[in-house]
């Protein structure tokens, strides 16, 4: 699964690197991306700019948004048989930006660890978007995170891993003219990726600062 990340570049680099214009009045880093929190996407219906929308989809169909807690990803597997994401994976699907995520070592330890690319590189998160009205037609846009199998990098820590997108994957996935490219919803290429431990400060929300991503030394056995 997929449920804290980072986006820690600098309005420059997001631009630079995806195509996006970036409003620098809003935008700002991430060291602890958290479910329910606006956060930095960019849409197939707006592939140009970089958006904000709430983490943890909201059916448009849902009776109240309190819904988005529970979808905070979505499995890859089965997302288009879901009622919940069986229309955004056709019409509604984009990319979150990332440089990393965090994910625990399910034992008693607890044990959180970020994981990366190689180089740091920023890179983009599989995802699906949509839009929800409350009963005075104010609109939330929402967004989830598709999950794979985890990969070698993701060995005895957790059996799920978000889905990573290939760089020359990346607008195939924004492009709902084609059918759903199932050959980039799979597990990133392990020799590409790296991890370390970190210290539980990531565990709260509000704790968002550079000292999130300081390396520890792990603590128990991974097997």
């Amino acid at each position: 699964m997929c449920g804290r990340f980072s986006l820690t570049a600098e309005d420059f680099e997001l631009k630079e690197r995806f195509g996006v214009e970036v409003d620098s009045n809003i935008y700002t880093p991430r060291y602890n991306a958290a479910p329910s929190q606006k956060l930095a996407v960019i849409s197939n219906d707006n592939p140009e700019q970089l958006s904000f929308y709430r983490w943890g989809l909201i059916p448009y169909w849902a009776k109240d948004p309190s819904i988005g807690y529970k979808l905070i990803n979505a499995r890859a597997e089965t997302a288009a048989e879901k009622p919940s994401f069986r229309q955004a994976i056709k019409q509604r699907r984009c990319l979150v930006p990332a440089n990393g995520f965090f994910e625990w070592k399910q034992d008693g330890n607890k044990q959180p660890y970020f994981f990366h690319l190689n180089q740091k590189e920023l890179f983009a998160f599989a995802g699906l978007w949509e839009s929800w009205k409350d009963a005075e037609d104010k609109e939330i846009r929402s967004f989830t995170i598709l999950t794979t199998n985890s990969n070698e990098t993701m060995q005895g820590i957790h059996h799920r891993m978000p889905v990573i997108l290939p760089r020359e994957k990346e607008q195939l996935w924004l492009d709902v003219s084609n059918e759903v490219p199932e050959e980039v919803l799979k597990p990133f290429d392990s020799e590409e990726m790296d991890r370390y431990a970190v210290s539980s400060f990531v565990n709260k929300p509000v704790n968002d600062s550079p000292e999130i991503l300081k390396p520890q030394e792990e603590t128990g056995s991974l097997f």
